[in-house]
């Protein structure tokens, strides 16, 4: 199949933050799988000035250059929309002509389709920026024969970002008024650019299965609940994937010392290195809970900052890094000054020491009160890190009591409750060892999804 994959970033390229992990990992899976790709992304500022991607003029306003085998990445530049620092915002929030600037990127990566003759089987379309496509394809495009038997695949990362616009907006996107209803585009009198992804396209996709049912009622949906349960029956979930050529531990190139499920003693000398860089008492014994997240209520830490007290007090060595909310940044270094030699806080994002919690770990804790899939779950179990978490979306999809904790509460107590039951389990060193040597065998590749995304292109195609 010739499969065109549009989303506002994809690593190498550009990436703020998953999004990106996933629209550049997929595309390389799909290929070793023997499919036809091509990419369009916004040609944007960061991506112009990265001179490792080789970037070639193609003609007025398009650039390429590749990744994989033989994938060509075609640019859509314009300096008016996309000469910017950021890519969706600067530090007084989102930029003003969002809409504008992602519904010109759109629409370009379907002229250009037509202009290279890129006929393409299916469009995958991720988030509320690339769902432009599937809308224009069915109304602007809808008479042009050459777009003529194009599906669309609509993937929803988040489904709490939508690309919400004020409805004095809409004439810029350039279709008929007559869109703007309830049934179609209109949220509350305002413009919805997801909600019209989701109408239009032909298959819907979140990143994994639980999260795709829990998106279909209040609590989860963010007003969109309504218009998925109509279209339950083109809506799926597929997990993400790992790229396991950078999240390894016998080949990380950023840990203390390599380990595998050959040599998982080893991974005891990252943690006592571990400890040793966090200003820890080195004691391998004594269990390690590790945290690499974002500081923010979703992520769980308004129940986490509630038991805080508690959880240092049971005879462990706790170490977090990441940003976020600065009242968490706040609470958090009071604890770091009460209990230095329990409790290391690391305010920023650092990738090299994100690679060594996750190596040095003895537990990963993930009590995120929603997750759409979770990633850092599926990196821990390679690195013998046995995850903590909370039933919800991917990481219920994931994680079980045969490689894991799980508590079904969201509170302190639930929260607490698994902590002590891990601590229990880790007392028992023969037993610990086999939980750790069976999480390391778990495969959470790409591979396996690229598979299910392949028959579901098929699907969609059929129809």
């Amino acid at each position: 199949m010739k499969i065109v994959f549009c989303a506002s970033e994809a690593v190498p390229f550009a990436k703020t933050g998953g999004l990106a992990d996933v629209s550049g990992a997929l595309p390389l899976a799909l290929e070793k799988e023997g499919q036809e790709i091509a990419m369009i992304m916004p040609g944007y500022k960061c991506i112009h000035e990265n001179k490792q991607l080789k970037l070639k003029k193609l003609k007025g306003g398009i650039s390429y250059s590749k990744t994989g085998k033989k994938i060509k990445v075609y640019f859509i530049d314009n300096e008016q929309y996309f000469g910017r620092d950021s890519l969706y915002g600067d530090k007084s929030g989102d930029y003003p002509d969002n809409l504008e600037r992602f519904s010109y990127y759109c629409k370009r990566a379907l002229e250009l389709l037509k202009e290279i003759n890129l006929k393409a089987d299916i469009i995958h379309c991720h988030d509320w920026q690339a769902a432009f496509i599937p809308l224009y394809l069915k109304n602007l495009y809808a008479n042009d024969s050459f777009y003529g038997g194009i599906k669309t695949m609509f993937t929803i990362h988040n489904i709490g970002y939508q690309g919400l616009f004020p409805k004095e907006e809409f004439p810029k996107l350039g279709l008929d008024w007559g869109l703007f209803n309830m049934e179609m585009l209109e949220f509350y009198d305002r413009v919805n650019i997801l909600k019209g992804g989701i109408i239009f396209s032909d298959v819907i996709t979140t990143v994994s299965d639980t999260y795709s049912k829990e998106i279909q009622g209040p609590e989860f949906g963010f007003g969109m609940e309504g218009i998925l349960a109509k279209r339950k029956d083109s809506l799926f979930g597929i997990l993400n994937g790992v790229d396991y050529s950078i999240w390894d531990p016998a080949t990380d190139k950023f840990i203390f010392k390599k380990f595998s499920l050959k040599t998982t003693q080893d991974k005891y000398e990252n943690k006592l290195e571990l400890q040793k860089l966090c200003n820890l008492p080195q004691a391998v014994d004594v269990p390690l809970i590790g945290m690499v997240s974002r500081l923010a209520q979703p992520k769980g830490f308004d129940i986490l900052v509630e038991g805080i007290e508690e959880i240092v007090n049971l005879k462990i060595q706790m170490v977090i890094l990441g940003i976020g909310d600065l009242k968490y940044h706040r609470l958090l270094e009071d604890i770091a000054k009460k209990y230095p030699k329990i409790f290391s806080l690391h305010l920023k994002f650092d990738d090299r020491l994100a690679h060594r919690i996750y190596a040095g770990s003895d537990i990963f804790l993930m009590p995120s009160k929603y997750e759409p899939c979770g990633l850092g779950q599926l990196i821990s179990l390679k690195y013998g890190t046995i995850p903590v978490v909370f039933r919800t979306g991917g990481l219920a999809d994931t994680v079980d009591k045969s490689n894991g904790f799980v508590f079904d509460n969201y509170d302190k107590e639930g929260l607490v409750n698994a902590i002590k039951g891990a601590l229990k389990a880790y007392v028992s060193k023969k037993k610990w060892d086999a939980l750790v040597r069976r999480a390391m065998g778990y495969d959470f590749s790409w591979k396996e999804s690229a598979k299910k995304y392949i028959k579901l292109y098929a699907k969609a195609c059929r129809q």
